[in-house]
C-alpha cells in the first residue's frame, strides 16, 4: 500500500512539484522578502529563526496531500476493490501515512539543503539533531494520520483540500515567524497553547543548542495526543463510510 501510494505521488508530476517547491519559495520569501523587517530579539540571523517553523509548513503541505489521496481513492471506488481482495482498512489508511512521511522527509532534507546555503548554521549536537529528527517525525506523522481522516471525512478531493487549510494554517499564529510576546494578549495566549508552538520551539532550541527544558516532552505529547485521536477517528470514519 505505501508504495502503491509512493508511485501514484510520482506520476502525479505536478502535485509532487508543488508540495516539494512551495517549502523552498516560503524559506526565501519570509528571508528575504520579510527577514530584514523583523526583530526575533536574538542576535542571530532570522534564516536561523525561521527554519523551524518552514519545516512544519512543509509538514501541513505535504500531509495535505494525504487527504487528498485518501478521498480520491474512496471517490473512485479503489477501496471497494481493495476490500473486495480483503485487504484492511488499516493497511490502506497506513499506506497513504506512510507514503506521507516519506514525502514530508524529501521535502524537509530540500528545506533544509537550502536554509544551509543561505546561512541557516545550527549548532546541535548528534544527540540534539536525533531528538529533533524524533520530534518532527511525530509530528508529521500525526498530522499525515489527521488528514487520512479528513479524507474519509471529505465527500470531494476539493472539500478535502481545503479541510486541510485548518491544519496548514496553525504555524502562522504561533511562534514559527516572530516570538509570541510581539503579538496582541489574546493572540500570544492562544499561539503558547496550541500543539505547534512546543514542536518549534524544540526543534529551534534542540537545533540550536539553546535549553529547551521540558518542551520536547510537551510537543511530544501533544503529537501523541494527536495521533491516537487521529488513528481512532480515521478507523471510525472508515467503518462509517466502508462498512
Amino acid at each position: 500500500m505505501t508504495g502503491r501510494s509512493l508511485r501514484l505521488s510520482r506520476r502525479n508530476v505536478d502535485a509532487l512539484l508543488t508540495g516539494l517547491a512551495l517549502p523552498v519559495l516560503l524559506l526565501l520569501i519570509f528571508v528575504y522578502f520579510f527577514g530584514g523587517a523583523i526583530n526575533t530579539g536574538t542576535d542571530s540571523r532570522y534564516v536561523t529563526y525561521v527554519v523551524p517553523g518552514v519545516l512544519l509548513l512543509c509538514a501541513g503541505f505535504g500531509s495535505a496531500g494525504t487527504a487528498v489521496a485518501v478521498t480520491e481513492d474512496l471517490k473512485g471506488g479503489i477501496v471497494d476493490r481493495f476490500r473486495s481482495l480483503d485487504v484492511g482498512g488499516t493497511a490502506i489508511l497506513a499506506g497513504h501515512v506512510l507514503a506521507s512521511v516519506a514525502r514530508n522527509l524529501l521535502a524537509t532534507a530540500l528545506v533544509l539543503a537550502l536554509a544551509f546555503a543561505i546561512g541557516f548554521r545550527p549548532a546541535a549536537t548528534p544527540a540534539a539533531w536525533l531528538a529533533a529528527i524524533a520530534v518532527l517525525v511525530a509530528f508529521i506523522l500525526a498530522l499525515s494520520w489527521l488528514s487520512a481522516a479528513v479524507g474519509l471525512l471529505a465527500k470531494s478531493p476539493e472539500a478535502a483540500n481545503g479541510y486541510t487549510f485548518f491544519v496548514t494554517f496553525l504555524p502562522y499564529p504561533s511562534s514559527a515567524f516572530v516570538p509570541t510576546d510581539s503579538m496582541p494578549g489574546w493572540l500570544a495566549a492562544f499561539s503558547d497553547h496550541q500543539p505547534v508552538t512546543p514542536v518549534i520551539e524544540s526543534l529551534r532550541g534542540l537545533l540550536l543548542d539553546q535549553p529547551v527544558g521540558s518542551t520536547p516532552w510537551v510537543a511530544l505529547a501533544w503529537c501523541g495526543g494527536i495521533l491516537a485521536g487521529a488513528v481512532w477517528l480515521a478507523g471510525a470514519l472508515f467503518r462509517k463510510r466502508v462498512g
